[in-house]
């Protein structure tokens, strides 16, 4: 009996365990999210490499916007959506971060329509959001901070092959190069 206890204790929990670690499934996320423009009060500055300006120049800040159109909605309408592409969960879980949150995770300055932000890829900040947590990166993982170490695998979790625009495998180097970030060498 105890070992059936068990077993059913640990089918309940291993999914709900490994969809803590999917960043696209941010609903089981006990973190808060801030938004963008809570990150970029730090990120958005010369020293810091100007990564809110990258951000901002990249197609993920326009991930959101682009589920606005009338080509997503045909899109949402063509694969058996009844709700425009900007209200379609399959179409947020990849366009936007938090959007399938409990909303009192949002914080103040937290918008849907901010895209594929930060927090996106970083994990919600609200936890890890200090100066002095950032500047300790094991506190700073530990209160949430996700970084990715194999870009191939963290990237195909939303451009793959669910995705009705996706025509092939992408060159995550070359995408890479195009959104990359890095805190100038002399700020560290």
């Amino acid at each position: 009996m105890f070992g059936k206890i068990v077993l059913s204790v640990l089918l309940i929990a291993f999914p709900l365990i490994c969809a803590e670690n999917d960043s696209t499934s941010t609903n089981l996320s006990s973190h808060g999210f801030v938004g963008k423009d809570v990150c970029g009060m730090c990120h958005r500055s010369e020293k810091a490499g100007k990564q809110l300006d990258i951000w901002k120049a990249s197609k993920h800040a326009q991930a959101y916007l682009t589920l606005e159109s009338d080509s997503a909605n045909k899109i949402a309408k063509d694969k058996g959506f009844n709700t425009p592409a900007a209200k379609t969960p399959e179409c947020l879980k990849c366009h936007t971060s938090g959007s399938n949150a409990d909303p009192s995770l949002l914080g103040a300055k937290f918008k849907i329509e901010d895209g594929v932000q930060c927090e996106t890829c970083h994990g919600a900040g609200a936890d890890y959001k200090a100066m002095n947590v950032m500047k300790d990166k094991d506190l700073a993982v530990k209160n949430g901070l996700q970084l990715h170490d194999n870009l191939q695998t963290f990237c195909v979790k939303c451009h793959n092959s669910e995705s009705p625009t996706f025509k092939s495998a992408p060159n995550v180097t070359a995408m890479w190069d195009l959104i990359k970030h890095p805190v100038p060498a002399e700020a560290k």
